[in-house]
Order: structure tokens, then sequence, then C-alpha cells
């Protein structure tokens, strides 16, 4: 029988406007005050983890209930549309009165995307609104952007905590994905070594982005990352030894069982615990823990077709992973197959649109596809 898999949290409309113009340097070349660009077609699609990861798995293959809350408003009802074309859309909880959450990304060509966002349900969503019988019957419980979702950083994390150990206490394994915080921000203030330190212990695959985890481990080095970066992507700076392993350190101290740390175009370093933490991870998900454990390394991304978007690149890299790693491949496969949907995503403007199944992608790989350097 497949294993279910439930994929819950953060889910959005996001509107990304085409930039006509070639790859650019900086920023302020293109966008000045004042200045009229001209634009092609906005792309229109369903962001966030739900739906980005959640789809993605279901894509590739999975057995995929999805779980988040929108509005009834237009963007409601736009995201509803798109979830139904994939069969997608009973475990979506339409609010109303709420605002449908919504993210402007403007993927500047050679510029590192930004994201103008807005919450909107995501921040009521809470361990209520999760089913669990259907909890009862998964054998991987995804949750993902708990930083976009008040109810999820606030109180140090008690609600996310709750919905993780609910999950644990069904038996299924949970894995969990951040997204980027606004400093300015409610979220940019919560203390997240402390939330982290609270949820780790809970979940089996823990994903996140190196950006992501420094600024909510080490603040201090992330300053310094930013300051060598001289607006670059951070993740062109960096050094394995000196930047990621330190929090590697970290996460694992904290308990994690299998981490991903998701380098950017680079590729995802990646870790696991010994033997013994990973025989406590969700037994449905079957997982061998002679195999997976004590396992370091850094996958070096594939090189892609083209090059259109980032968008979704890291939520289907990990979507790849844990497909894969339900349906039983060696952790090496699983990381092979992670980076190899990475870059098949970033030739479509959307998350979905470029991706390939794992037998596309193994015959790739075999046919010697080659791997940035």
């Amino acid at each position: 029988m497949q294993k279910k898999v439930i994929a819950a949290g953060h889910i959005c409309l996001d509107v990304t406007p085409i930039f006509s113009q070639g790859k650019v340097d900086q920023l302020g070349d293109i966008l000045q005050p004042g200045k009229l660009i001209h634009m092609n077609p906005a792309d229109v699609h369903t962001g966030g983890s739900v739906a980005n990861t959640g789809l993605a798995m279901k894509v590739l293959g999975a057995d995929v209930s999805l779980m988040g809350k929108i509005g009834d408003d237009a963007f409601g009802n736009m995201v509803l549309n798109v979830l139904k074309e994939y069969d997608a859309e009973k475990g979506m909880l339409v609010v109303e009165g709420d605002a449908t959450s919504y993210s402007v990304v403007l993927a500047v060509p050679g510029i590192d995307r930004i994201f103008l966002h807005c919450p909107g349900a995501n921040d009521t969503f809470t361990a209520a609104d999760i089913p669990q019988d259907q909890v009862a019957q998964a054998a991987l419980f995804h949750f993902g952007y708990p930083p976009l979702m008040k109810q999820m950083y606030q109180n140090n994390g008690a609600e996310l905590v709750k919905i993780l150990k609910m999950a644990k206490d069904a038996g299924a394994a949970t894995s969990l994905d951040m997204a980027a915080v606004d400093p300015s921000s409610e979220a940019g203030q919560a203390d997240w070594a402390e939330i982290l330190a609270q949820a780790i212990p809970h979940i089996d695959f823990f994903v996140p982005s190196v950006e992501e985890l420094c600024f909510m481990l080490d603040k201090e080095r992330f300053a310094d990352w930013q300051e060598r970066a001289k607006g670059r992507d951070i993740t062109e700076i960096l050094d394995m030894e000196q930047d990621v392993k330190p929090l590697a350190d970290r996460c694992m101290e904290l308990g994690a069982k299998v981490l991903l740390i998701k380098c950017g175009a680079p590729g995802i370093y990646y870790r696991t615990a010994d033997k013994s933490h990973l025989q406590t991870v969700g037994a449905k998900a079957e997982l061998n823990a002679d195999a997976w454990a004590d396992k370091e390394g850094f996958e070096r991304s594939y090189v892609p077709e083209r090059i259109l978007s980032g968008t979704g690149a890291g939520d289907t890299s990990i979507a790849a992973f844990l497909t894969a790693m339900l349906e039983g491949y060696s952790p090496e496969k699983c990381m092979q197959l992670a980076t190899a949907t990475g870059a098949s995503c970033v030739a479509a403007y959307d998350a979905l649109s470029g991706l390939k199944s794992f037998e596309e992608l193994n015959a790739k790989i075999e046919a010697g596809w080659p791997k940035n350097k």
C-alpha cells in the first residue's frame, strides 16, 4: 500500500511579473523611482509550502493530502481552481472574512528573488485545523513556513510544537521546512533559537535554507554574511567548513535526525544522526536506520537546461527528497533526485511545470548530466 502524506502549513497565491530585460548586475539597474518598466505578462500560480511541496510530491507520484487556510475572496478562488486541477482542494479551509495570503515575487534576471508578502489566513492556522483522523493514517507529516504563520512563532512556538507532537504521537514521520524572516516584522523579533530548541526534538527531517537557519541561530554570523556578500546572493560566498557546518553542528546538538540545509544554486548540505537516533523516526515511514545513519556530504546541483525563475526550487527539491525516501531509495539517491528536481524546477516560472518523473531524472543522471562546479 502506498504511504500517505500530509502537507500542511502555509499556502498563498504567487504573482510573478515577468521582466522583459536580460540579466542585470544590480537591482537598481531596473528598479528606479519614477521609472516605467515594460513587462511581459505576469505568471500567477499557487505558492507556499503546501502548494509547492505538496503538489510537487503529488506530481512525483506520492499520495498527498493538502491542508491549508484561505479566505473566501478572489485570490482564494484562484487558489482553489489551481488545486482542483490536481484533485487536491479538499483539505483547504475556506474562512469567511479572512484574506487569502499572496506574494508578489520580483524575479529580476540575475538577482535573487524579492517577495512582497501578505500572510492572510495563514496567521490564524492552528493545530485545531488539522483533522487528527487523517494524521493517524499518514506515514509522513510535512509542515512548512512557520515564520509566515503568526500562531506558529508566538509563545516560543508552542503551537508548532503541539502540531509536531500530534503527528509524532500518531506514528508519522515529521518534516519541517522554514521560510525567510523579515527582521523588522513580529516574526523577526521572535526567539527562533528557542523555538528551534523546542521543535527540533520532534522533527525527523529538518530542511531549512542556509540563510533562514543562520538568521535563526546566529544573527551575528548572518550579519557577517551580508557584509561579505555586498548585495550578491549570500550562497555565492559561503564556505562549507567555516559557514555551513557550524550551523549543522548546532542542529545536531539540538536533536536533529536527518538534516538538509539548502544552499541555493550550489546545492544541498546533508547530515544524519546515528542509528539509535534514527530509530526514533516515525515508524510508518519505514526508514532503514542502518542505511541512513552517520551520513554527511554536499550534493552539488545539476546544471539546468535554462533558468527562468528560482521560485519553488527549494520546495520541490524537498518534495523529491521526501518522496524518494518514502519509496525506499538510498540517502545518496534521494539527494541526487532532490538536486535534479531543483534544477528542473528553475526551467519554468512556476514551481511545477518543469518537474520530471524519477524515471526521467535517473535517465538524465545516468547519461552524465553535469553538475555545477
